[in-house]
This record gives C-alpha cells, sequence and structure tokens, in this order.
C-alpha cells in the first residue's frame, strides 16, 4: 500500500502532493463507491502527467458534484472520458473548460449527464470539442420540464441531436463534398440531376444508402463506420453507380408476383450487370468500386451474406467462393453476359431462379431490415414498377421521394437543379389552399452556441381572413397621389442585367465588329462610319419582390406621434406599392406572419406571384389583424422559398415590420433577434435581398442588427414612402 501511495503521488510535484491526498481521501470515504475511488487514484497521476497537478486535483470536486446529482455511475463515466480527453485533448485549457461544462450539465440537466457521458467520446470525435460544447449547451436550453425530450437529446435518439451529428460540416459529410459531387457526376455520365441530402424524417434504412428517382438523387449524411478517406470515396462510387443505372437501365421492372428476396436478388443481378458495361466504358471504376467489396468465403451461410459474396464474384473476377449458390450464380450471369449484356430481363430470370434456391435453402430473409451491400450501391427501389400491387409498395416508392426534389427542363432537354430546388435551409412540403397546414420545418440559430438548431421551427399557412368593406375599399382608392410617385419611380428605375449596347460614337469600349466594318469601307476608299464604340446600358427592369407584413399583437401600437397603428400604416403602404407595381407590371406577392411559439410560425399568403392585386387580394390585406408573436427568422426563410423560385435578375424580400422579434416560449430577446439576423445572411448568400423598413413606434427596434445599417430604413408617416423606396431601388441597380 505504501509503494502503491509513492506511485499515485511521484507524478505531483512536492507542493502539490498533499493537495492530491486530500483530494482522493475526500473522494474514498465520500460513499460514492470502491470503484470510483479506484478508478480516481489510477487516473490522477495520469491526468497529472498529461494536463497538470491542479487538474486532477479539480476532477475531485467535480465527480463530488456529479456522484451527487447524477449517481456513482455517471461518476466512474466521468473519469473514464476525463482521461480519455486529458490524452487526446490538443491543449490542457480545453480539459478546464470541459470541466466546467461537466459540472453545468450536473447542475441543470443530472438526469441526462450519465446519457451524455456515455456518448462523450463519440460527440467529441464526431463534432470536435467545440463541436461538442455546442451541442451540449443546445441541449442545456431545452426545458427544465421537459425531461424527456432532453434526455433523449443527450442519448442521440432525438432527430434534433442525430441531425446535428449528420450534418457536421466536415470534408467527409455531404454538405461538405456536394460541390465536388455534381461535376463529378456530370463529368463521368453527363447528367447533372439535383442531389439532395437524405431527409432527417425519413425511415432509419433509407438514411444507409443512396436513392434515385424522379429524375433527382438521394445522398446519405454520411457513411457510417467509414473513415473520412472511404467516404469520399463512398460518395463518388455511389453517384458512379447510378450513373450506370441511369444509362443502362432502361426500364423498370415490374414487380407484380414476385415477393421481397426475388426482388432484392434481381436487383443485385442487374447492379452487377450495369457495372459491367460502365467498367468496360470507364476500366478505373472496378477499382473504385471493389474498393468496399469486403465478403468473405467463410462464416455461416445466411442469405444476406450469400448476397454479399455473390455480389464481389459478380464483380471481381479474382474473387474465388466455393459455396454451390456463389458458384451459381456466377455460371449463370457469365453465360448470360457472354450471350447478350444488353438484354436487361437477364438480371429478371437469372433473379428469380437463385431466389428460389434460397428459399429452398430454408434460409430467411427480413426484408424489413435488409440493407443492400455493399455500402455505395443504391436501395434499388427506383428500378421497380410495383404499379397498383399494394398500398405498402405505393407508400416505399414515395418515401424514396421524401427529398421533395424541385427540377427544370435544361435546354438540352436533360433535367437538371433549378431555381427553385429544395435546400437543406428545410423540409418544405406542399400546403392546401383553404385551410392552416403544416408545410415546412426551418433551422434557428442559437447564437450562444453559434449553431443552427435543425428542424426547430414550424411553419404553417393559414387563409388570411376576407374584409371586402370600407377598409378594403380604401386601401384601392386612397393616396392616389403617391401611388403615380411610387409608380413612376419605380418605372424610371433601371434594376436588370447590363446589356451590351453596340454601334455607338462614344461608349466604354470598342465595338469590334463595327471596327472591321470601319477598316474594310476604309480600305475600299468609302467613308468609314465612327460609330465603333459599345457600352453597357440596363434598359429594363427585372426583379420579383415579396412584401412580408408583421402582424404581431405589438403592431396595434400607434404610430409615434400619429393616431394610426403600425398595421393600418402596414396594410396601407403595402396597398400603395401593390397598386403601383401592378401599374407598371413588376412581378410582386405580399405575405403576411406572426406566430404561436416556436411549433405554430403562422404565414398567410396574401398575393402570389402567379396571381393579379384583385379585390380578393385586397380583401385578405384589409383584413389582417394584430396578434400573437413575431418569430421573424423562420418567416425569412420561407418567403425566400419563394423567392428562390423565382428567375429574376434581383429579388428582394421587402419586411415592414415594427422591427421587435419576440415569442412567448423564448426569454432571451436577443436570441430572437440573432436568428433574424442569421436568416437574413443566408438569404444574402442566396442572392437575395433582404430590406426592413420599420414603423417608428414605441416598440424597441432591432433592425439595424437585423437587416444592417444599409438593409433598413424607418417610416414616421406614409408621406415617406416615395422618399424610401428610391434608396432600396437604387441600391438593387448598383
Amino acid at each position: 500500500m505504501i509503494v502503491a501511495e509513492k506511485m499515485e503521488t511521484g507524478a505531483f510535484p512536492t507542493d502539490w502532493q498533499e493537495r492530491w491526498r486530500v483530494a482522493h481521501e475526500r473522494i474514498d470515504h465520500a460513499g460514492y463507491g470502491v470503484g470510483v475511488a479506484q478508478a480516481y487514484r489510477r487516473a490522477g497521476p495520469i491526468l497529472a502527467e498529461h494536463a497538470g497537478p491542479a487538474l486532477a486535483v479539480r476532477l475531485g470536486s467535480t465527480i463530488s458534484t456529479v456522484a451527487i446529482r447524477g449517481g456513482r455511475r455517471s461518476a466512474q463515466l466521468l473519469v473514464d472520458a476525463a482521461l480519455q480527453l486529458a490524452r487526446n485533448a490538443d491543449d490542457p485549457a480545453q480539459l478546464r473548460l470541459w470541466l466546467d461544462l461537466v459540472e453545468d450539465v450536473a447542475k441543470r440537466a443530472p438526469e441526462s449527464i450519465a446519457h451524455w457521458l456515455t456518448h462523450h467520446e463519440q460527440l467529441w470525435k464526431t463534432l470536435g470539442f467545440e463541436g461538442m460544447v455546442a451541442f451540449t449547451r443546445m441541449g442545456l436550453a431545452i426545458s427544465r420540464d421537459d425531461r424527456e425530450r432532453r434526455r433523449a437529446f443527450f442519448s442521440l435518439v432525438s432527430a434534433e441531436a442525430r441531425k446535428l451529428l449528420e450534418q457536421r460540416a466536415d470534408a467527409a459529410s455531404f454538405p461538405g463534398l456536394l460541390p465536388a459531387l455534381k461535376p463529378y457526376l456530370a463529368a463521368l455520365w453527363n447528367i447533372a440531376p439535383p442531389i439532395a441530402q437524405t431527409p432527417i424524417d425519413a425511415p432509419e434504412i433509407m438514411k444507409r444508402r443512396a436513392g434515385f428517382g424522379g429524375g433527382g438523387i438521394r445522398l446519405p449524411s454520411s457513411f457510417t463506420g467509414f473513415s473520412d478517406e472511404d467516404q469520399k470515396l463512398l460518395f463518388r462510387a455511389s453517384l458512379a453507380h447510378i450513373g450506370a443505372h441511369h444509362r443502362f437501365t432502361r426500364t423498370r421492372f415490374p414487380a407484380t408476383g414476385l415477393k421481397p428476396l426475388q426482388l432484392a436478388i434481381v436487383s443485385l443481378i442487374e447492379d452487377a450487370r450495369v457495372e459491367r458495361l460502365a467498367i468496360g466504358e470507364m476500366p478505373g471504376l472496378f477499382d473504385l468500386w471493389k474498393r468496399f467489396h469486403s465478403a468473405r468465403p467463410e462464416g455461416t451461410p445466411i442469405a444476406i451474406s450469400l448476397m454479399a459474396r455473390l455480389s464481389r464474384a459478380l464483380l471481381d473476377p479474382s474473387y474465388e467462393d466455393t459455396h454451390g449458390f456463389v458458384e451459381k450464380g456466377r455460371t449463370l450471369f457469365e453465360e448470360a453476359v457472354a450471350a447478350n449484356i444488353g438484354d436487361q430481363q437477364l438480371s429478371r430470370r437469372i433473379g428469380g431462379l437463385l431466389g428460389n434456391d434460397i428459399g429452398q435453402m430454408r434460409l430467411q430473409f427480413d426484408a424489413k431490415t435488409y440493407v443492400v451491400q455493399p455500402a455505395y450501391r443504391d436501395d434499388n427501389l427506383a428500378i421497380w414498377d410495383f404499379g397498383d400491387q399494394s398500398e405498402q409498395a405505393i407508400e416505399i416508392e414515395a418515401m424514396v421521394e421524401g427529398a421533395r426534389l424541385e427540377q427544370q427542363d435544361a435546354e438540352d432537354g436533360r433535367r437538371e437543379e433549378g431555381a427553385g430546388a429544395e435546400k437543406q435551409a428545410g423540409s418544405v412540403h406542399e400546403a392546401s389552399s383553404d385551410e392552416g397546414i403544416f408545410v415546412a420545418r426551418y433551422p434557428e440559430y442559437d447564437y450562444v452556441t453559434g449553431q443552427l438548431r435543425p428542424d426547430w421551427c414550424t411553419v404553417r399557412e393559414f387563409p388570411a381572413r376576407h374584409s371586402a368593406g370600407a377598409s378594403a375599399s380604401a386601401l384601392a382608392q386612397s393616396r392616389s397621389d403617391l401611388v403615380d410617385k411610387i409608380a413612376a419611380m419605380i418605372r424610371a428605375s433601371r434594376v436588370s442585367r447590363q446589356e451590351r449596347i453596340r454601334h455607338q460614337p462614344e461608349g466604354e469600349f470598342l465595338d469590334i465588329d463595327a471596327c472591321i466594318a470601319a477598316m474594310v469601307a476604309w480600305r475600299a476608299g468609302e467613308p468609314p462610319d465612327t460609330r465603333i464604340y459599345g457600352r453597357y446600358e440596363r434598359r429594363a427592369r427585372d426583379m420579383s419582390v415579396l412584401v412580408l407584413l408583421d402582424t404581431s399583437y405589438s403592431t396595434r401600437d400607434r404610430v409615434r406621434a400619429t393616431d394610426v397603428s403600425v398595421l393600418d400604416t402596414e396594410k396601407l403602404a403595402t396597398a400603395l406599392l401593390a397598386r403601383a407595381m401592378t401599374e407598371v407590371g413588376d412581378p410582386f406577392a405580399i405575405a403576411a406572419f406572426c406566430s404561436d411559439t416556436r411549433e405554430d410560425v403562422r404565414y398567410l399568403r396574401i398575393k402570389d406571384f402567379e396571381r393579379s392585386f384583385d379585390e380578393y387580394a385586397l380583401g385578405r390585406l384589409a383584413g389582417l389583424e394584430s396578434a400573437l408573436s413575431t418569430r421573424l427568422g423562420a418567416v425569412i426563410r420561407h418567403a425566400g422559398h419563394d423567392l428562390k423560385r423565382r428567375s429574376s435578375y434581383r429579388r428582394l424580400l421587402l419586411v415592414v415590420t415594427d422591427g421587435e422579434p419576440s415569442d412567448i416560449d423564448v426569454d432571451d430577446r436577443k436570441y430572437l433577434v440573432e436568428d433574424a439576423r442569421a436568416a437574413v445572411h443566408e438569404l444574402n448568400r442566396d442572392g437575395i435581398d433582404v430590406f426592413g423598413v420599420t414603423l417608428d413606434s414605441d416598440a424597441e427596434s432591432y433592425a439595424q442588427r437585423i437587416f444592417g445599417r444599409r438593409g433598413s430604413v424607418q417610416v414616421r408617416s406614409i408621406n415617406r414612402l416615395p422618399d424610401v423606396l428610391p434608396m432600396i431601388y437604387l441600391r438593387l441597380a448598383s
């Protein structure tokens, strides 16, 4: 015992040895259990060596906090996690910050501390130290009253936690690789379909494999269990394989009358056939695909393993496997390929025979848990025509299209990603026009952690209440003088792409064609035309505008120094602008919003781009009423989704508000302000201009923080609109 004590204290400087002895004796006698005490005695010297004696002693007090609040098991997990972090941390200062974090979790979420420590290594390796801290802060932000949800988050079983892990922005994940994957697919197969990440609410099996159909491709966020280098190659291998199907699987197989096992084996044979054809055109694909065929000719012959062995045998001629099923499959395939590899029905014939063989061997096959092997191959649902066979089959096929990919036809007739293609910013669904309905989930920015909370806000679209009375008539007829001024200002603006105007007597560049013509005339003895210059001009307007109105309860306040409410002023200003844009002919839309917690963000469509500004739109605008709260970030993202569909040169989101984001489930005012600011930046990155027009009221305005000093303007009177709007149009034209 004396020798052991010397070994424990030997790692500590002389002036720290007494403090170390006091620290571990306190744990010895605290009643946390022998296991915790022994673990701390072993860990202390190691921790002192890697991170210093102060942290080794400090760990003792953290163990006490965790043991008291989370129990003995949590304390044991803490010691193991501390050792792991001390050995691998880049900076000992990280350990000090980590111990502060551990104590914070133990105090604020004691029911979750054990779950968090259990997954600590996974979080640290997946997200890095800073990412792990941000992830933990997000979990702690969940209400204390919702312990089950908080426990699910720290156990990594909630959809929010899984998505945070899956969407890590490292080089080996889908978001990091997407910019390089599209040109890779185009270079291989000369196709450019939209590529999207598998939705977070898709079945677990779908998240593990790629899929295609409906003109688009769905890829998993990552391939679990593979190194970063292998993940990069897996994404490429998946796209190369899907491209082979696009080229060589000409028609879909009818699924009528086939069992799930037969579907799987026919798909396997078709995979091998298209890969053989692809390798014939591009031999380098063999090495790319072979890398991931890891099946071995040993082990218990179960259905899934035999299918993996057959897959390898059909790709790799050097692979040897003496099992009768594998040998028969290889023989049938090689004979059919030699006869006519272009015959797609060979897959149907061979797959049917081999499926019967597995059935006769009485090998179990669970279609619900089956995952295609190897990992780069897609789920094969898109090569089957389920027809009206069953509702279940139709549902399965529909799930493949879970990531709704919107396309447009390119000039060459191929399908490609259009201006309205869905992005991972939000999961969008169709809305009913006659009732409020869930339409989308959007992330929300947490400024404390510097991370987006995925799928955090639910946007629901509600029909706007119609008012056909005097208020609508007033909006249609009032202040025609201002309408004329605004229309003249819009008409005078030139927000469009610059055009090259040629054959000018002076300008910014030489018109080469005119120069050649002048030189030819001069050499022919004729007087040359001196209009040999060109200049750039904007001769028209090409922009789309979406006006977004704040109808929260605070818009009942009066505009300062007037007797008119903020909402009434918003409605009048919008009506004037809409009448002017209608007169000029510019495309525009109008929507309104309010919110009642993050689960009920309400979006009211007043006028869509495709509809005219008629009496019905005026009635909906007049019928708006002040209610509820102002969750601005989510509706900015949702309105931005509409604008992304527009092909205009410039796209403008004009937010008319009192400038005070708030909601009843958020205590920190800065939280929603920073989220709205982040949403504005997101739209700016997508080429959408966002302006905030705030009406001067008693509400505190955060407009400049949200929209920027050049992106916001305050209006105290409707009379100022003709002065304010030119500022916006001039910026768009610049």
